[in-house]
């Protein structure tokens, strides 16, 4: 992955990322994707499925495709700045990432639980080029934001380590359902697997997967929980995290510094693990060793 050392004047975008978790018989697992080495936003890294806010995503009908009214999403996103109606528009661009890059589609219709037969038709829709909302329409659904949880939100710096675009991408985790099956799309993601939080980082490690810092260090705080319920416990338990790195270049070497750090404007700590990541060897990594992401 290539270090970028330009400052970025482009204004922040807002995003959303759905963090998807499964128990397996080892414990809790997370699904990735690889970004198409065409992709401009962290092409050949491996990701969780998420994107940027689009226009449709805030349209006056949406709220009536939802489960939860902007109000009751707004308080849980914790952005008194935000209005309710932008704050349910992120939980629709959360949702929507998920169903057109891994085929998980949170919602349900009259019948609950959406059937097989109700999500193939849903893709073929979408392949045909059919826009989210109109999709939900066709088919009768209300999305399921009750399924999902705020997790953290990332900032991206003006000095963006490893990114020519900044985004304010809100974090969210969810189980995918069931009788759902996760997979990439195809196009902007090559290939998908299911990992563990530590094996996923330790395929980092040994240089089988590329990872950037915001997913190095979300896979290292899910590392603490064994079940996707403990992992939604903390969710609901308190307000998501922010983090808006702060990075900095000393002797050459960049260091990417987190809230609680001794170089970071913000004292307190917002996640276990490191507070800096710094690059070498092509890659970012905690300064005291691979063991340091996992201390809490």
């Amino acid at each position: 992955m290539e270090l970028n050392h330009q400052a970025l004047e482009t204004p922040v975008r807002d995003a959303s990322t759905v963090v998807l978790l499964r128990d397996a018989p080892q414990g809790l697992e997370v699904f990735l994707m690889k970004r198409s080495g065409l992709s401009d936003v962290l092409g050949g890294a491996y990701v969780f499925p998420g994107g940027k806010l689009d226009a449709a995503d805030a349209i006056d009908d949406m709220p009536n495709r939802l489960d939860q009214s902007p109000q009751a999403l707004h308080a849980a996103l914790n952005e008194p700045a935000l209005e309710p109606h932008n704050a349910a528009a992120l939980y629709v661009a959360a949702l929507r990432e998920a169903f057109e890059e891994s085929g998980v589609l949170f919602a349900e219709n009259a019948n609950l639980a959406v059937s097989n037969k109700t999500t193939a038709e849903a893709a073929e829709l979408l392949k045909n080029g059919e826009s989210f909302p109109a999709i939900l329409a066709q088919l009768g659904l209300r999305l399921q934001t009750q399924y999902v949880q705020p997790w953290s939100r990332w900032i991206t710096p003006k000095m963006a380590s490893v990114s020519t675009k900044r985004f304010d991408t809100r974090f969210f985790i969810a189980a995918v359902p069931n009788n759902q099956t996760a997979t990439h799309d195809n196009f902007e993601t090559t290939t998908s697997v299911w990992l563990a939080p530590r094996a996923a980082l330790e395929e980092y490690w040994s240089g089988g997967i590329a990872l950037a810092p915001p997913q190095i260090m979300s896979l290292a705080h899910l590392s603490h929980h064994q079940t996707v319920a403990s992992a939604l416990a903390e969710a609901r338990s308190k307000p998501p995290a922010v983090i808006e790195p702060e990075p900095f270049d000393y002797d050459g070497i960049r260091t990417i510094t987190y809230p609680g750090d001794p170089q970071h404007s913000v004292r307190q700590r917002a996640l276990p693990g490191p507070t800096r990541l710094r690059y070498a060897n092509k890659r970012f990594e905690p300064i005291d060793g691979f063991e340091a992401l996992f201390e809490i």
